[in-house]
């Protein structure tokens, strides 16, 4: 298989771990292993005793159920469990896409969600977010004109990365009613479940749809990448059987160490979602503050979930070049349009970490340095 360079992780390769202010991180706060252990009593005896052998292919009985209690119609038989989210997505393309299938995927998002659809052989067509009055927004309607004879999977992305929009339940229903009439899958990479800002609860994909796969991670709205847990969760039990057999040429099975961590995080989910809805709120009131400060210079889309907004900067510098000057300059880290092939100077900023009003402060600092306010 020929496949481009992922353009986000080479990006984040030369800085995340040089930059000292991360100001993109699409990710929110984590916690060490102790924070985890003591949300429950005897997790850490239970967790030293851990067996080092194999795991299920699937993943853990347990952690399975757990994670299929996310969910209002599966169990654990409609579970998967993977490693992080770019397994289940290039196991997932692989498993169902042929060469000269036609996908539509949502635009911009997260690059492997389209690009190992590219390098199977399919065409790609792009349902582009569009820049209202009020805000980013998805026209339905558009989607449908993109169907093709040949179509065979609709991707979507919501919570949003990197916009922060997020499809309403109508939106959800609507999309749904298009796909079950022209009989295409619909695969929803939905690892920011569980901070949505407005407090509504939107239904999972695979909820909804027969021929509806959902994504999930621990990475994200959980704060907890280290443990390389993803999941994709489906009512087709044909397409379950070939991702499992899948797995035998991929990770063939997870860590077990990082299933009981998963495990007890689930557990704990609401206070581990709460705590990181926190963080999220209080950093975009202080992000807020500073864009209203600036509304010549800067077009702020506040997110409607998740860690991260897309936001427009008015200037005649090429906003990948501005990011280049900004982190050799100053240490502070934006992922500018380009990386998601979306063109005008926008970039990415990440409210999810608890040291972003240092961040932001340093990033105001560069911009009065330069005279740009």
């Amino acid at each position: 298989m020929k496949i481009k360079d992922f353009k986000l992780e080479v990006f984040f390769g030369k800085h995340e771990f040089t930059a000292p202010y991360l100001l993109t991180q699409s990710d929110c706060a984590s916690m060490s292993i102790h924070e985890v252990l003591d949300l429950e009593q005897d997790a850490k005896e239970e967790f030293l005793n851990s067996w080092l052998g194999y795991t299920e292919v699937s993943g853990n009985p347990e952690l399975r159920k757990i994670i299929s209690d996310l969910y209002t119609t599966m169990t654990p038989e409609n579970i998967v469990v993977h490693a992080g989210a770019q397994e289940p997505i290039f196991n997932f393309m692989n498993v169902l896409l042929e060469k000269d299938d036609h996908v539509i995927s949502q635009f911009p998002i997260y690059q492997s969600l389209f690009e190992v659809a590219n390098s199977i052989g399919c065409e790609v067509s792009k349902w582009s977010i569009e820049q209202g009055e009020e805000g980013w927004l998805f026209d339905i309607n558009k989607l449908e004109k993109l169907i093709q004879p040949n179509t065979k999977l609709i991707v979507l992305n919501s919570p949003n990365n990197p916009t922060g929009y997020t499809l309403t339940k109508e939106e959800i229903e609507a999309i749904v009613v298009i796909a079950r009439k022209h009989d295409i899958y619909v695969f929803c990479d939905e690892v920011y479940k569980g901070v949505e800002l407005d407090g509504s609860k939107r239904p999972w994909f695979a909820d909804c749809y027969e021929k509806g796969i959902s994504l999930g991670v621990m990475s994200k709205s959980y704060g907890l990448a280290g443990l390389r847990i993803g999941w994709l969760a489906t009512q087709d039990n044909e397409l379950i059987e070939k991702l499992i057999k899948m797995k035998h040429y991929t990770s063939i099975c997870s860590s077990g160490p990082s299933e009981f961590l998963a495990m007890i995080a689930l557990k704990h989910s609401d206070q581990i979602l709460e705590r990181n809805l926190k963080i999220i709120k209080e950093n975009l009131k202080i992000a807020e503050v500073f864009f209203n400060r600036y509304p010549n210079l800067f077009e702020f889309n506040g997110p409607m979930a998740g860690p991260v907004a897309f936001i427009k900067m008015n200037m005649d510098m090429p906003i990948d070049e501005f990011c280049d000057k900004l982190v050799e300059e100053k240490g502070v880290l934006l992922l500018p349009a380009n990386i998601y092939a979306f063109s005008g100077n926008y970039f990415r900023m990440g409210f999810g970490r608890e040291n972003f009003a240092e961040s932001l402060e340093k990033f105001e600092e560069y911009l009065v340095e330069k005279k740009y306010v």
